[in-house]
């Protein structure tokens, strides 16, 4: 009777541990299958500056749970509108000068009314190409975030002569740690988001950000994990890029098709203890390839390879080769080869060493 009883115990916990198993598959499913229809689902709407946005009829959406806004684009204006503007004229540097005056004001304004209904607020700097530095300087100095609220490096593009580069992007994150004490995350879309985690051991800080992914697409199940990225932080689900009079993934009362509308994978009061953020995600160790071939004399036919992969290496060989002969003037040489092939391990750039 008690070989019986614990037999039956053992089962019952394989059935727990097989259903907890299911129910964790079908929460991480559920996560990147259009995860704004769970109306536990917290929802974060970002906005800049020109998104028109009725506060009074906005509130009433009760799912919404933050708000971020655009604070800073690349450089600071010029004060004194002298010397080089890049090719301005005087006239459009004091018109812009006036403009990012108000949309400080704005900023500082919108934050007021946010965090006085009780939503999480954050910021996000737009990286232009320009001494990132100052530029992280300049987002500090605009968004002037307080340590409950969530700070974002935005990065469009891998293209340099449009986009910060992604080795200055690092920089740029790093000044803003030695500042706060914490790291931004990362808004990118997928394209952006694919290039660094396939690279991730040359832009090993980046890969390390949390992700606030951009991609307008009802399921994200064929494209993630990818890289140390596991998941997203939050999900960029619905813009003008896919909202319109007819059809939109989520429609934000008082506002215009053209507002950006994120989900979090989680409650309101759970995405509350994360969000501030500033730590990195853990990395993940490389995966190795190791290819060995063999050629028995010259026919090819005689050759045969094969492919192991595994993550914790005791010992890195970039390219062993041996042979042996047996005999004078007999084709019996036997040459044999082990390449491990480890893309991913490049040296980290300084900039990311930080």
């Amino acid at each position: 009777m008690e070989k019986r009883g614990l037999s039956i115990s053992g089962t019952i916990l394989r059935l727990v541990a097989l259903l907890g198993l299911t129910f964790a598959a079908a929460n991480a499913r559920a996560s990147d299958l259009e995860p704004w229809k769970q109306r536990q689902n917290a929802i974060i709407v970002d906005a800049y500056e020109m998104n028109s946005i009725d506060w009074e009829v906005m509130l009433k959406d009760k799912r919404i749970a933050g708000f971020i806004a655009k604070a800073s684009d690349g450089l600071p204006e010029s004060f004194s509108c002298t010397g080089d503007h890049g090719g301005d004229t005087v006239a459009h540097c004091k018109t812009m000068w006036r403009k990012y005056a108000v949309s400080r004001e704005l900023y500082q304004t919108r934050r007021m009314i946010a965090r006085s209904h009780g939503l999480l607020w954050g910021a996000y700097h737009l990286a232009r190409p320009g001494n990132p530095v100052d530029q992280a300087n300049h987002f500090l100095d605009y968004a002037d975030p307080r340590d409950d609220e969530v700070m974002v490096l935005d990065i469009e593009g891998i293209d340099p002569e449009k986009y910060m580069s992604l080795e200055d992007a690092a920089i740029f994150a790093g000044h803003i740690k030695v500042r706060t004490g914490r790291y931004p995350i990362l808004y990118t879309n997928h394209i952006t988001a694919k290039h660094i985690a396939a690279n991730r051991f040359r832009h090993r800080l980046l890969s390390r950000l949390p992700l606030w992914y951009a991609r307008y697409k009802p399921d994200i199940r064929k494209v993630f994990p990818m890289g140390n990225w596991d998941s997203y932080a939050l999900w960029q689900f619905s813009s003008s890029h896919n909202c319109g009079k007819r059809r939109c993934p989520y429609r934000v009362p008082g506002t215009l098709n053209d507002i950006d509308v994120n989900v979090a994978a989680m409650p309101a009061s759970a995405l509350k203890a994360v969000w501030a953020q500033g730590a990195l995600l853990p990395e993940k160790a490389p995966v190795l390839t190791v290819v060995a071939a063999a050629t028995r004399g010259t026919a090819p036919a005689a050759s045969a390879r094969a492919a192991v992969s595994f993550e914790r290496p005791a010992l890195l060989v970039s390219r062993a080769t041996a042979a042996s002969k047996s005999g004078s003037g007999v084709d019996m040489t036997v040459t044999g080869s082990i390449a491990v092939k480890a893309a991913e391990a490049h040296l980290p750039h300084q900039a990311e060493r930080r």
